[in-house]
């Protein structure tokens, strides 16, 4: 690994070494090249502070990091996001902003590994033969839960407790969640872990969080946005007017100053 110059100021290799450990990557030459970004984006910064006669806050627990955001703070200014654009933000998200789905819901589990189909075949013709009998007597589910399921909620009667979108398997959620309250899924269903049965005991569909109660979320996250734009493009103005050795620095993967 070589050693990085920004503007005549060596970066030694062992402090690019050392900073690789803060950027996880595939593999080691892709760690090396974002801890380097990262350092290259540092001294970059820190030429342009001090090139500026920028000072750094009294006291500040690390003098860098302070002049860092003292230069940024007068070098980089954004507009406020008006309630327009909130809104509109509001508008075109609306997943972001709509409470979970929660379920309530039961199933027995006749296991199977993923790659054994005889023991695949197996459980489904269980689960199948249970199932008919459900569909004859659905009073019997918590009692066949108990007896046959091989899931530890089978001792309560195969109930899952209360759950969110997101927490069960998606083939499970799939099912349950086109399914009546007290519905039990007419075929079983099979997943990575075997074939279940199912049933759908509540269902309290998520309400969308009214704007007025989002606004000041959308403003911080617009906000945030739009400086990170600026601070983004703000380095890429100093990467240009700079001489850099030993790194291509790509202006558009740089990373921001947290």
């Amino acid at each position: 690994m070589e050693t990085v110059v920004v503007n005549g100021i060596e970066i030694p290799a062992r402090s690019i070494a050392s900073e690789m450990q803060f950027h996880p990557a595939p593999s080691q030459a892709h760690a090396w090249t974002a801890a380097a970004t990262a350092l290259v984006v540092r001294e970059l910064l820190l030429q342009e502070a001090r090139r500026l006669g920028v000072e750094a806050e009294p006291d500040a627990p690390n003098e860098e990091e302070a002049l860092i955001a003292a230069l940024l703070a007068r070098e980089v200014t954004t507009p406020e996001p008006d309630e327009t654009a909130c809104r509109r933000y509001w508008t075109a998200n609306p997943a972001k902003f709509r409470a979970p789905d929660v379920y309530e819901a039961a199933h027995i589990l006749f296991p199977a590994a993923s790659d054994d189909e005889a023991a695949r075949l197996e459980a489904k013709k269980a689960a199948a033969e249970t199932l008919a009998l459900l569909l004859r007597d659905p009073s019997r589910f918590a009692a066949l839960a108990r007896e046959r399921s091989a899931c530890p909620s089978g001792a309560a009667g195969g109930l899952l407790g209360q759950q969110s979108r997101g927490d069960l398997v998606p083939e499970l959620e799939t099912f349950i969640l086109e399914l009546r309250e007290d519905q039990i899924c007419p075929v079983p269903v099979a997943t990575r872990y075997g074939y279940h049965i199912l049933r759908l005991d509540r269902l309290a569909r998520g309400t969308t969080v009214p704007f007025e109660a989002a606004h000041g979320r959308i403003e911080r996250e617009l906000a945030g946005r739009s400086w990170q734009r600026a601070v983004s493009q703000y380095i890429r103005i100093l990467a240009g007017r700079s001489q850099i050795d030993g790194l291509a620095l790509d202006g558009a993967q740089t990373p921001l100053v947290q």
